[in-house]
């Protein structure tokens, strides 16, 4: 294990610089596009929607090809056409082009971003996979705290259509080259470890999906990232609605990937001592708690910082939770696969979230999303308790 560190962190950095391109950069830069392009709330949302349709439709698939050995390859060269998308959007000249390359990046998304990195992990370092995931997102963690100053600084210089250049050179210079590295020494320990492709492992699927587990995990996660979508695509506007300047909502925003992280060290510091299914439910009453303390911060602007705190934490913690809950209650047995479909739920709801939230905005303005947001928290706290109390009872 200490020889993959690494090329681990590595891998790390590689999600980073992948994430704040094609994850954070359109919240960080949403006000900017709406001034500049004329298109609604609504209409922009619509591209990263249809990215993650697109994303969830695949993902089941990037999960066998994870089990099938290629997910390395899909580290090291899909990147580029992240890039490459990013730059496109810059160039967009209307609402249809904006929407077909969003669907491009979709593509991308399913085969360079966390869901494949924590399978080829867990394929690759078995038991070893939790601190390697950790200190992937221990570093990625700071993805959110890089865009948003980044962002606000390349729409005052570029606007925010040359923003989505910038972060294209940021993909293509930062994490193409670490991920090629990366992987490659991780293939070369593989070489000399262990069989490069593994056989597939038929019926692992269909033997998850008719347990009850299989299900609730897909509906705590589908609820927490729709939670955690809507809020993150609308924070500055949140903020600025709480009573908040627009720099104080800016340096909050970024407050957000420093919680990750925190929450994230927490986590490697006492990973002898808690359990998976302990700190799941910790994470998950943290981001029910976030929705309370949103709500009181009309009363207090400052609590936007308590909030993007507790938010971070508990969105972050439960990021790299998911893979080990999958393993724990699910087993490793066809684990990529089993993975990629547990995966569908959440992306899909990170596709909702944009449009969903848009909605939300227009029916009843930000008390609408804060409502909610917060109905979202307790059910996947809910949900969380009923299952991980059944676990311990079946154990």
């Amino acid at each position: 294990m200490s020889q993959a560190r690494a090329p681990v962190y590595g891998l790390a950095v590689g999600q980073t610089l992948t994430y704040a391109g094609v994850y954070y950069a359109f919240p960080a830069i949403l006000p900017d596009l709406l001034a500049e392009t004329g298109w609604t709330a609504a209409e922009l949302a619509a591209g990263p929607t249809l990215g993650f349709l697109v994303m969830a439709a695949l993902t089941p698939f990037t999960g066998r090809w994870v089990d099938r050995g290629w997910g390395g390859e899909m580290l090291t060269w899909m990147p580029l056409l992240a890039a490459l998308g990013v730059a496109a959007l810059g160039f967009a000249p209307s609402v249809g082009w904006w929407l077909a390359i969003w669907a491009v990046l979709g593509v991308a998304q399913a085969t360079c971003l966390y869901e494949t990195c924590f399978a080829f992990l867990t394929r690759r370092l078995g038991d070893g996979a939790r601190l390697a995931i950790t200190r992937v997102t221990l570093v990625a963690g700071f993805s959110g705290t890089l865009t948003f100053p980044l962002g606000d600084a390349l729409a005052r210089h570029f606007g925010g259509q040359g923003a989505l250049i910038g972060f294209a050179l940021l993909i293509l210079f930062g994490a193409v080259p670490v991920n090629i590295w990366a992987v490659r020494r991780l293939r070369r320990m593989e070489r000399a470890e262990a069989p490069r492709r593994h056989p597939p492992e038929p019926g692992a699927l269909a033997a998850a999906l008719r347990r009850p587990a299989f299900w609730a995990i897909s509906a705590i996660f589908g609820m927490i990232w729709l939670n955690h979508g809507v809020l993150l695509t609308f924070i500055l506007m949140l903020f600025q609605d709480r009573g908040a300047s627009a720099g104080m909502a800016t340096i909050a925003a970024a407050c957000i990937g420093p919680s990750q992280v925190a929450g994230r060290a927490m986590l490697l510091a006492f990973a002898a001592r808690i359990s998976n299914a302990r700190a799941s439910l910790w994470s998950l009453g943290a981001v029910l708690a976030a929705g309370v303390i949103l709500w009181g911060a009309g009363w207090l602007p400052a609590l936007i910082f308590v909030f993007a705190l507790l938010q971070g934490a508990g969105a972050g913690l439960l990021s790299n939770l998911r893979p080990m809950l999958v393993a724990d209650l699910l087993g490793r047995r066809g684990f990529g696969t089993i993975s990629g479909a547990v995966a569908v739920t959440p992306i899909l709801a990170s596709a909702a979230a944009p449009s969903f939230g848009a909605a939300l905005l227009h029916m009843g303005g930000p008390g609408m999303i804060y409502a909610a947001c917060l109905v979202m928290a307790a059910a996947g706290m809910a949900i969380g308790l009923w299952l991980l109390g059944r676990h311990r009872g079946e154990g």
